[in-house]
């Protein structure tokens, strides 16, 4: 046994003239810090492992370019109607107006609102795409996702291809009032449609997928599915213990829970879903499988703009 033991301390202050020179030899993003574990990787292995931690699988949020790069094949997709921009026709402020705040997350994202549309292949399957990004402001849905949503289905009827949705989003857009709610009925519309002329649609859920997106067209796809625990519901979990009266279980609102319960169909880590919507979309067009030394690469580039 040892009388005498120096104290570990947990953290150790580098003072000095070297403390400059370290910082600016160090990058800021050289690590990530996993919000669930708190586990620090080096971000080029977080990134070459998808954005999933590699000690817990937490699935990190992605950019809606990020997606569309590990699930599209390099070279084919082409973004569309990037240039709508919302409006500010009810005048809306509470902190700051409603147009600050969406400028704020142009200059934050490089996006002129939270969902990108457009038609890219999917192991050769021409697919119309429409892919939110949460980083502009929580993904809400305003009229101009609404409008993009309902143009990606559309062109899935005019050219009778697959229509897919990935969501990540916290709901509708208050700020454009009765204007955001009125996207969910236009959206379910086109689901509809989709559904007489035996038009596919999957959708795809991210975290988070909740409120008015989750009550209109990101449940109404011919088959859903998830990322592995993603928060999947429509109002939150402790304002529903508050109007039950009732204590809910531990996972309620996960994509698991939503499985086990008959609500998603398949619950899919990320780094299977692109192998898996290949086989859906060549099955559900008639299509032969693909050998897996056919399967075309993914795109992992930024996406052409028509």
């Amino acid at each position: 046994m040892s009388w005498f033991r120096r104290p570990t301390p947990e953290y150790i202050n580098i003072t000095g003239p070297q403390t400059k020179a370290m910082k600016d030899r160090i990058p800021k993003d050289l690590w990530h810090k996993c919000r669930k574990c708190s586990t620090m990787t080096l971000r080029k292995e977080f990134e070459a492992n998808l954005s999933v931690c590699p000690a817990c699988q937490r699935h990190e949020r992605l950019t809606a370019a990020d997606r569309i790069a590990q699930l599209v094949d390099k070279g084919t997709f082409v973004e569309m109607h990037a240039n709508l921009a919302a409006s500010d026709p009810l005048q809306f402020e509470d902190k700051r107006k409603y147009s600050e705040y969406i400028e704020a997350s142009r200059k934050k994202t490089g996006l002129n609102d939270s969902l990108v549309c457009g038609k890219g292949n999917i192991g050769e399957v021409p697919t119309a795409l429409a892919v939110m990004d949460f980083n502009f402001m929580g993904g809400s849905m305003g009229s101009v996702l609404g409008e993009k949503v309902t143009r990606a289905m559309e062109l899935a009827l005019e050219e009778n291809i697959p229509c897919i949705a990935i969501t990540a989003t916290g709901g509708a857009r208050m700020q454009e009032g009765i204007l955001s709610l009125m996207q969910m009925a236009k959206t379910s519309i086109l689901c509809a449609k989709m559904e007489e002329k035996g038009v596919p649609f999957i959708s795809i859920l991210s975290d988070p997928s909740t409120a008015g997106v989750m009550a209109s067209f990101a449940s109404l796809g011919d088959l859903i599915i998830a990322e592995p625990g993603a928060y999947v519901g429509f109002a939150g979990k402790r304002v529903i213990e508050q109007t039950i009266k009732q204590p809910l279980p531990a996972n309620f609102q996960t994509s698991e829970f939503q499985r086990d319960h008959g609500f998603v169909d398949i619950v899919c880590p990320r780094a299977e879903m692109r192998a898996t919507l290949i086989r859906i979309l060549r099955m559900m067009t008639g299509r032969p499988a693909l050998a897996p030394e056919a399967t075309p690469v993914a795109a992992m580039e930024p996406p052409a703009k028509d």
